[in-house]
C-alpha cells in the first residue's frame, strides 16, 4: 500500500504543477465520481479544467484529445488499457484501476501495479480520491469514492467493501461524512414503496414476488405490513419488528423454493449511508446515488452526473431525476426483450443480440438482471447492442466463474482484437467495441478462450 500512496502524492504533485487540466473520464457511475472528485480537487486548488466523457477510450478518441493540444490531460477509470498509445500523444496522468496494458505513462496510479485487486479493492473513484486528498485536504469527497465503488459493484463478493475501499469508507466515518449500516440489500430502501423495492427484486428473484406488483402486494398483506399511511411507506419508514418480519417471510420463501444458503445470506449485508445528503432522497443511500449517476452519462448527460457530484442540488438534480425514471423504464423493457426473444447458449457461455432495442450504454447493465434472474450463473453472458460506432459488446460472469479462472477483461480483450475490435475490462465485467458483422467469429474465439480458462490451460 506504501508504494501506490507515494504514487499518488507524485501524481497529485504532477497535476498541481498544471494550469489548466483536462478531465477525461468513463461514463458510468464509477466514471462520473472518479470525474467529480478530481474536478472539485482541482476547482478548490484554483487550477482551471474541462471534462469529458467517453463510451470507450480507443485510438481515435486520443487522437482527437491530442488534436486540442491540452497543457496536461488526467485520465480517470480509464486508461491503463491504452498507455502506450496515450504516452505517444500526451503529458498524461492516469487514475485508473482497469487492468494494464502497455507502458510508457509515467504518472500511473493503478491498484494492478500494487498487486492490488481493482475490481474488488477499490474502484477509479477510490483511485482518484487518493490523489485529491493528496493534493489538500478533500477527505468530504470520501461519499463520492464509496458511491463509485458501489456503482462498480465492488461490495458484491462479501456483501461489504474491503481493500483500499474499506480505508476510504473508515475515514468518511470517522471524519462524519458516512456510515454504514447492517440492513437487507435491496434497492430502493430510501425512495421506493415497499412493494416497488420488492418487486425490481432481482438478486435474489423472490418467487411470486419479483417482477410482480400484484404478488410484491399480497406478499406484504398476508404479512400484515400496511402499505401506506398518508402516503406510500418505504422501507425507512417501517419499524424494526415489520422489517424483521418481512425479512422472515423473504427468507421462508426463498428456502421452500430451493435457494441456495449461501445465495440468502446475501440478502443482508453493509448498507452505506450519505450524512450530509437529505434522508429520503436518491443520493442518500449509496447504492441509489450511483444509480442516479448511471442514468446521467448513460444518456448522453454525463454532465449532469457531473453537476450533481460537485454539489448541484437544484435543476441538475431535477434533471437526473427525470433521466433515472427513464432509465428505470428502459432496463424493464430491455429485460422484457431478452426474456421474449430468448439467449442462445455456447458451451462456454450464453448470448443475445439487443440489435437497437436496448441502449448500447446500458444493455451491459440489462446483461448483469439477465445474469442474475434468467441464466443459473453457471457461464457468462455476453449481450450486443448497436452504437454508432459499431456493435458494443458487454460481458458479465459470477464470483464462483471468477474463482474457477474466468477473466472477462482479457478473455474479451483477446477476442475483440482477433476481429478488428477492442475491449478490455475487469475479470467479472468486461466490455468491447467491433466490427458490425463480426458477432459470430467473436463469439466464437470468446468461447475458445473462455473454456480454456476455465480448465486452467495456459497455453
Amino acid at each position: 500500500m506504501l508504494g501506490f500512496l507515494e504514487t499518488a502524492e507524485m501524481c497529485a504533485e504532477r497535476i498541481k504543477r498544471s494550469s489548466e487540466v483536462t478531465v477525461v473520464s468513463h461514463i458510468d457511475a464509477d466514471g462520473l465520481t472518479s470525474a467529480g472528485i478530481i474536478c472539485k480537487a482541482l476547482e478548490r486548488a484554483g487550477i482551471e479544467y474541462q471534462a469529458k466523457f467517453v463510451k470507450q477510450l480507443e485510438p481515435k478518441v486520443i487522437e482527437e484529445i491530442a488534436d486540442e493540444n491540452p497543457e496536461m490531460t488526467v485520465f480517470t477509470d480509464l486508461g491503463s488499457g491504452m498507455t502506450s498509445e496515450i504516452a505517444e500523444k500526451l503529458d498524461a496522468v492516469i487514475l485508473d484501476h482497469h487492468q494494464v496494458r502497455g507502458e510508457g505513462v509515467k504518472y500511473h496510479l493503478n491498484p494492478h501495479l500494487f498487486g492490488l485487486n481493482g475490481s474488488i479493492e477499490i474502484s477509479g473513484a477510490g483511485v482518484a480520491y487518493f490523489v485529491a486528498t493528496s493534493i489538500d485536504e478533500n477527505y468530504d469527497l470520501s461519499p463520492l469514492a464509496i458511491v463509485g465503488a458501489l456503482g462498480d459493484l465492488q461490495h458484491v463478493r462479501d456483501c461489504r467493501l474491503q481493500g483500499l475501499n474499506r480505508v476510504i469508507l473508515d475515514e468518511g466515518v470517522e471524519r462524519g461524512f458516512l456510515e454504514i449500516k447492517k440492513d437487507i440489500l435491496l434497492f430502493g430502501k430510501q425512495t421506493r414503496p415497499i412493494f416497488k423495492m420488492l418487486e425490481f427484486s432481482s438478486n435474489p428473484f423472490i418467487p411470486g414476488v419479483s417482477g410482480s406488483e400484484k404478488g410484491a402486494i399480497e406478499f406484504l398483506t398476508s404479512l400484515g405490513i400496511p402499505l401506506k399511511n398518508e402516503k406510500w411507506r418505504r422501507w425507512i419508514d417501517l419499524e424494526e419488528e415489520e422489517k424483521r418480519k418481512i425479512v422472515s417471510g423473504i427468507v421462508e420463501r426463498l428456502i421452500s423454493f430451493g435457494e441456495h444458503p449461501e445465495n440468502i445470506k446475501r440478502l443482508f449485508g453493509e448498507v452505506y449511508i450519505l450524512l450530509n445528503e437529505e434522508e429520503g432522497t436518491e443520493l442518500r443511500d449509496a447504492m441509489e446515488f450511483s444509480t442516479i449517476l448511471n442514468a446521467t452519462a448513460r444518456y448522453d448527460e454525463a454532465e449532469i452526473g457531473l453537476k450533481v457530484c460537485m454539489g448541484d442540488r437544484g435543476d441538475a438534480l431535477k434533471r437526473a431525476r427525470t433521466l433515472l425514471n427513464e432509465h428505470r423504464k428502459n432496463l424493464v423493457n430491455g429485460l422484457s426483450f431478452v426474456i421474449e426473444e430468448g439467449v442462445k447458449e455456447m458451451e462456454n457461455l450464453r448470448y443475445f443480440h439487443a440489435g437497437e432495442a436496448i441502449k448500447d450504454t446500458i444493455v451491459g447493465i440489462v446483461a448483469g438482471m439477465t445474469l442474475n434472474t434468467h441464466s443459473s450463473g453457471d457461464k457468462p453472458i455476453v449481450a450486443f447492442a448497436e452504437s454508432d460506432e459499431g456493435i458494443k459488446v458487454s460481458a458479465r460472469g459470477t464470483l464462483e466463474l471468477v474463482r474457477r479462472g474466468l477473466n472477462l477483461g482479457e478473455a474479451i480483450k483477446m477476442s475483440a482484437e482477433l476481429v478488428g475490435g477492442s475491449g478490455g475490462g475487469h475479470d467479472i465485467a468486461a466490455g468491447a467495441l467491433i466490427p458490425r458483422g463480426k458477432e459470430i467469429e467473436f463469439l466464437e474465439y470468446l468461447n475458445d478462450v473462455i473454456g480454456k480458462q476455465l480448465r486452467g490451460d495456459k497455453k
